[in-house]
């Protein structure tokens, strides 16, 4: 009896000192795209984070890649009672055959991070990979690009009211892939108001000028803003504007709207304007 009671003493001692296993937070699951490594979970509150429209800077060669869309942040941890983590390298390679597995590619990489980039079925998603603490932990940034639904839509009276109250007047909606000057087909709502503005005020001349965030080398954002506004000025002469009521001009990083410290502001500096001349 003496030696039951001190086994199960001994047992309880155990199952008390032995670490507790890990689960998932109620409601948190794996993205679409990959599993996890073995033994590892989504345990606590706020490990996972689902952002209807963000964007997120991947490292990239040879330059990083600020992409839009929908932003799924995943933190994993390690159950240390299913004994050592495996390396960083060891989980980025993982992370890199799934990608390739299904046709997915490897932007950038090193010993702990990976940037990957999938196009499937019409959708192109980037993947963020950095393991950390010695493989005890990693995190999964994911976007799902897209372009932000245009919930402001301005319209060519809003256009009018805004260059007779401030002489100027932004242009929302006008689209361009990163570092790339030609125009999007998503810009050509914005463009028919613009060309509706100027049917309907038949005297009525404008600079055309682009805007950019302060990101890089000020020369090349000189000519990227010159470059777009180029293109805005041409594709509004394709529409039937006289090309001498038109003259485009690039501003570069020199007239923000808002500071360029978070990534919302930069896209907000990031612009087409229409400037009344005298």
């Amino acid at each position: 009896m003496r030696s039951l009671f001190l086994l199960a003493l001994l047992t309880a001692f155990l199952s008390a000192s032995a670490p507790a296993q890990m689960a998932d937070y109620a409601g948190y699951k794996d993205p679409a795209l990959f599993t996890r490594m073995p033994h590892y979970f989504l345990s606590g509150d706020g490990a996972f984070v689902d952002k209807a429209f963000d964007s997120f800077e991947f490292m990239a060669k040879p330059a990083n890649q600020t992409i839009e869309g929908h932003h799924l942040h995943y933190d994993y941890s390690f159950d240390t009672s299913a004994g050592a983590p495996p390396s960083t390298l060891q989980i980025v390679r993982n992370y890199e055959a799934a990608a390739r597995k299904i046709g997915g590619e490897v932007l950038f990489d090193d010993v702990r991070r990976a940037t990957l980039r999938i196009a499937k079925n019409g959708k192109e998603t980037w993947a963020f990979l950095e393991a950390f603490n010695e493989g005890r932990e990693y995190e999964l940034h994911i976007i799902e690009r897209q372009l932000m639904q245009q919930d402001v839509l301005a319209s060519a009276a809003e256009f009018q009211t805004g260059i007779q109250a401030n002489g100027h007047v932004e242009v929302p909606g006008i689209f361009f892939d990163t570092a790339k000057s030609e125009l999007k087909p998503e810009s050509e709502p914005a463009l028919a108001e613009v060309v509706k503005l100027l049917q309907t005020n038949a005297a009525m001349k404008v600079w055309v000028v682009g805007h950019t965030d302060n990101t890089g080398a000020v020369e090349a954002n000189l000519a990227l803003s010159a470059a777009r506004a180029a293109s805005v000025t041409k594709a509004l002469t394709q529409k039937g504007i006289d090309p001498k009521r038109l003259f485009p001009h690039g501003a570069g990083p020199f007239a923000p709207v808002t500071s360029n410290e978070t990534e919302a502001g930069r896209a907000h500096n990031r612009r087409v304007e229409l400037v009344r001349q005298p």
